[in-house]
């Protein structure tokens, strides 16, 4: 029992130690890019077909036509975390459009976040063209957009952040992330 008593102290300060590095908000990055890619299987023809779509605009897969709003990725040293939001309308026999899907989907899953149709499968492969980095920790919530010149430092002095520009990868470098099926 006397025992017990002397390392109290000590136990209280493991875990007000632990509870202290808890506290502590992990730093993740997220790189906004500027081109969604999916993978579109048409059922019919049994035709799977690689669909790259820059943000905000649509394409069309059949009947269908896709229209990605943003495309996140982390990365190559995070764990591989990729999502875009997506807005899929299906036109219909009559002409009209029918919005079918609206939401998040993610490359890491897509077998549960893709969209299933009677016709057709869309899911999300990966995010091309990054533009800037996103800093989920950064208490203003504003965004930090890379320098022209990746390697030197901003007007205030400070390191530039974020990917170089795509006009600037060397074509030896390969960004993407690589997930396995």
């Amino acid at each position: 029992m006397i025992s017990f008593l002397g390392s109290a102290p000590a136990l209280g300060f493991a875990v007000f130690f632990g509870a202290a590095i808890l506290s502590i908000p992990a730093r993740a990055d997220r790189i906004e890019n500027q081109v969604a890619v999916f993978s579109a299987l048409d059922k019919v023809t049994a035709h799977i077909s690689k669909v790259e779509i820059p943000l905000n605009t649509t394409a069309t897969f059949g009947a269908l036509k896709i229209t990605p709003r943003a495309c996140y990725s982390r990365p190559p040293t995070d764990e591989p975390k990729t999502t875009t939001f997506v807005e899929i309308d299906e036109t219909q026999l009559d002409g009209s459009e029918k919005r079918i899907f609206t939401g998040w989907m993610f490359a890491e899953s897509p077998g549960i976040y893709g969209l299933e149709h009677p016709t057709y499968d869309v899911w999300l492969t990966h995010c091309d063209k990054p533009s800037r980095t996103i800093a989920e920790d950064n208490p203003n919530g504003s965004t930090v957009p890379p320098s022209d010149n990746p390697g030197q430092a901003d007007a205030a002095g400070a390191p530039a952040n974020g990917p170089p520009p795509a006009d600037q990868i060397p074509a030896d470098q390969d960004f993407r992330r690589r997930v396995r099926r």
